[in-house]
């Protein structure tokens, strides 16, 4: 099939590669002209595990090219994704300026029959808006269908997932359309849930509030262990032999980041909102991954007797390992909150420094770990990146100025940091308070 893709984002790049690695002829289109030049120039805009010799891959046998003309990337189409950012807003809601402007400009240039796919994490009754603007800027001189394909790829692991997903939903009202649109995902061999617009575009918003409940619910859970002496490891071991529980999101840490669970909780939490319905939950999920990054930041003050001229130095910087993604990343806010402490803050990542210059302007961005060690009061783990996990501990020990370690993921054996000269501090592990 002949498929156009707008946006060349995290979620854009990856539907349009993977689709052109089934076979397909595929356009990724977006109005960045620099991302544009640099993906025709074989430069990766974003890290993301794999998808580099994806691209490469298709790039050179001619089934996936970039443009950022709306009437290139159309002529040919007869499916056209919808796959740019929708990003939170003043009051939480989405902001669908990136949306509306894609719709209006696929109207302004087809010229004949298309079928127009929301992949975007949009509103419910976004599908019917999309459809109302379409038909309003073309009239009724050229045959569309619109159809909402919520994606459920996480990033780290996107091209993993779009090649073996749990489930493809589809929704429209016109059923002929996401018959064709399903037509797409028959090599994969998944489930493949046809419903209406508004049930598909529901789905997405509450399987990721659902997930973020499940981290949240976990930190809660870790915050009390550590008042009552448990490991919250075992007893989220112990939850997830329970076939109707799971292990998945149980981990305890410094709570959820990223691009989609922040903004859609939010987004869903408006929703209702505006309907007149009570998010509670919603809300208290909102409110416990934000405390704990300020539980952490009380604990290096505690520790250290104060923040003001101490040397903190952070491990990673994505919002989690395997991708550069630093949006929402609790590593950020945490570095934000000891820096208006006064605290001088060393950062390290293997993928995401150069998005975090972005966001940071006074830290000091190191080499590697042994780098970022030196002259430190305090490290701490946020990004759980393999080359982490073994370390010369020694070596990061005597470059330190102080001794404290803060694991916020939980990597570490306590009496291996210990017996390495660390005042070792995980998450909810029933670790005695630091003095």
């Amino acid at each position: 099939m002949n498929i156009c893709v707008i946006g060349a984002g995290y979620v854009g790049l990856v539907t349009g590669a993977c689709f052109a690695d089934l076979g397909n002829r595929v356009v990724v289109l977006d109005i960045d002209t620099t991302k544009v030049d640099k993906l025709n120039a074989g430069q990766m805009p974003l890290y993301e595990q794999g998808l580099a010799e994806v691209v490469a891959r298709n790039t050179k046998a001619e089934r996936l090219s970039f443009t950022s003309s709306y009437a290139e990337g159309i002529q040919d189409a007869e499916v056209v994704f919808i796959a740019v950012g929708t990003p939170q807003g003043v009051d939480g809601e989405a902001d669908l300026r990136h949306v509306r402007s894609a719709a209006e400009s696929i109207a302004d240039v087809m010229d004949h029959p298309l079928i127009i796919i929301n992949k975007s994490t949009v509103p419910v009754g976004t599908g019917d808006w999309v459809a109302t603007i379409v038909r309003k800027r073309r009239g009724n001189d050229v045959d569309f269908s619109v159809v909402s394909n919520p994606e459920f790829l996480r990033e780290g692991s996107a091209v993993r997932d779009f090649m073996h997903p749990d489930r493809v939903v589809l929704g429209s009202e016109d059923r002929a359309a996401a018959e064709r649109v399903s037509s797409l995902y028959i090599p994969l061999r998944c489930t493949i849930m046809v419903t209406d617009l508004r049930t598909a575009e529901m789905i997405k918003y509450a399987s990721n509030a659902f997930l973020a409940t499940r981290v949240s619910f976990i930190n809660e859970i870790a915050g009390i262990c550590d008042e009552l002496g448990v490991d919250v490891t075992e007893v989220a071991f112990g939850m997830g032999c329970d076939e109707r529980i799971g292990h998945h999101f149980l981990q305890a840490g410094l709570g959820w980041g990223g691009s989609c669970f922040p903004k859609d909780v939010m987004a869903l939490a408006h929703m209702a909102d505006l309907h007149g319905t009570h998010p509670q939950l919603l809300r208290a999920v909102v409110d416990i991954n934000m405390a704990q990054r300020r539980r952490v930041v009380r604990w290096l003050r505690d520790a250290l007797g104060g923040l003001q001229d101490k040397t903190i130095g952070v491990l990673g910087l994505a919002f989690k390992p395997n991708t550069d993604d630093v949006r929402e990343s609790p590593a950020i806010d945490i570095i934000r909150m000891v820096e208006n402490e006064e605290a001088e803050v060393r950062v390290y990542d293997p993928q995401a420094m150069l998005r975090a210059r972005e966001e940071l302007n006074h830290v000091c961005f190191c080499q590697d770990i042994y780098d970022l060690a030196e002259g430190c009061d305090a490290l701490i783990l946020a990004t759980e990146w393999e080359e982490f996990r073994y370390p010369d501990w020694a070596r990061v020990r005597s470059a330190m100025r102080g001794d404290l370690f803060i694991d916020g993921r939980n990597v570490y054996d306590p009496e291996t940091m210990r017996q390495a000269g660390f005042r070792y501090r995980p998450i909810g592990r029933g670790i005695v308070p630091l003095q």
